[in-house]
């Protein structure tokens, strides 16, 4: 029986897997840097938590996770082309001292059997509307491209100090990095826009992600982003997570099965829901893992962690996924 690591490699590679790979099994999770420690964000059941850039969050029970507040009074820059009074960048001066109390968490994985992932969120998209409100994200990449040019450029060179670090100290064999693209049905700026703004940021990031002994590059956005799958090629993306039933997954899979891999599949919308049953999740499994085959393909809930909303659905996935690969491998 091959590893996770193993049965991941095969998979990516369209080798020979001996079975599925379950959900988000292969990752052992890093959480926790010296900046995670600092930048307190809501948890289930709070709201208005000022986090280190500003950005005020709510997590409201009953909710897949948490999200900036915009009323007037809490838009971190309200107003882009006054960028230097508005924009301030939480410190990364940290020292040995300040990353000791996190290598703990290293210890005792055994990294043939599993990556040892980073989790790194939000991502540059995600950014750029926490600290503008999402109406006024958009408006402002027609309208002031030069000053969002600027904007995203100090968060990518702020991205790239913290990648830094977490390089030196942890040393992970994968990221799992998190910015959401679209909505279920669209990407929520043109695919030429994307390119223009996006792209470069990512190049960056990950590509110094890569030559510093990352193995593998995991992207978190739940949604359709179908019109971007060669552009994540491009900045090195290894497994799209979060890859919604909008896009025509088989196609993709044809497509670019052995560039990239789909991970998803499985919409959370569809089986996370508090009326939920062991059915309706064998159900959701089964047309996945029929529809999407045994190659370029992960199922998994489209949520951007191994968790649910309501509890028990994510297990009962992943024990209809098992049961799969006894079927299907």
């Amino acid at each position: 029986m091959l590893t996770k690591k193993q049965n991941l490699l095969e998979t990516i590679r369209g080798g020979k897997p001996d079975r599925y790979v379950n959900q988000y099994e292969y990752m052992h999770m890093i959480m926790g840097t010296p900046f995670t420690a600092r930048n307190q964000r809501a948890t289930p059941g709070q709201t208005d938590v000022k986090d280190l850039w500003g950005i005020t969050w709510s997590w409201p029970e009953g909710t897949p996770g948490q999200f900036p507040v915009h009323t007037p009074d809490k838009i971190v820059i309200p107003d882009i082309e006054e960028l230097d009074k508005y924009y301030h960048e939480p410190s990364l001066d940290f020292t040995d001292e300040d990353w000791a109390p996190f290598l703990g968490q290293l210890e005792g994985i055994n990294r043939d059997e599993e990556f040892v992932t980073v989790f790194v969120a939000p991502g540059i998209f995600e950014m750029c509307h926490h600290l503008q409100e999402i109406q006024n994200c958009l408006m402002n990449f027609y309208e002031y491209p030069d000053e969002m040019h600027d904007l995203i450029d100090r968060l990518t060179s702020w991205e790239l100090r913290y990648a830094e670090q977490i390089c030196k100290y942890l040393k992970p064999d994968a990221i799992f990095h998190h910015d959401d693209w679209g909505s279920q049905q669209s990407t929520f700026i043109s695919p030429e826009m994307w390119r223009e703004f996006i792209k470069p940021a990512y190049e960056k990031i990950y590509g110094f992600y890569k030559a510093h002994g990352v193995e593998l590059i995991v992207h978190h956005s739940d949604s359709f982003a179908a019109t971007l799958v060669q552009d994540m090629i491009d900045v090195g993306i290894d497994v799209w997570q979060g890859v919604m039933t909008s896009n025509n997954i088989p196609e993709l899979i044809e497509k670019y099965g052995g560039k990239i891999t789909f991970m998803g599949g499985i919409d959370s919308a569809a089986v996370d829901r508090p009326d939920w049953t062991p059915e309706l999740v064998a159900q959701e499994v089964r047309k996945a893992c029929e529809s999407f085959g045994t190659k370029y393909f992960i199922p998994n809930t489209t949520q951007g962690l191994g968790m649910s909303t309501f509890p028990g659905v994510y297990e009962a996935v992943s024990a209809e996924i098992d049961k799969m690969s006894k079927e299907l491998f």
